[in-house]
């Protein structure tokens, strides 16, 4: 039940990593079409990408 278990968190995981990732390349796609770079981004001169960061990041 243990190793079941244990399989089940490593698959929830392994899904979670995934549409995090899912999530970074849809906000990199809409900031390309909105004509933000990355280093606009990094910078702070987007206050919703900032926030969306510190959710990412929690």
């Amino acid at each position: 039940m243990a190793r079941e278990r244990a399989l089940r968190e490593k698959r929830a995981r392994k899904q979670e990593k995934k549409e995090e990732k899912k999530l970074a390349a849809a906000a990199a796609l809409a900031a390309e079409a909105a004509g933000i770079t990355l280093e606009d981004a990094e910078d702070g001169e987007d206050g919703e990408v900032e926030a969306e960061d510190e959710v990412a990041s929690s």
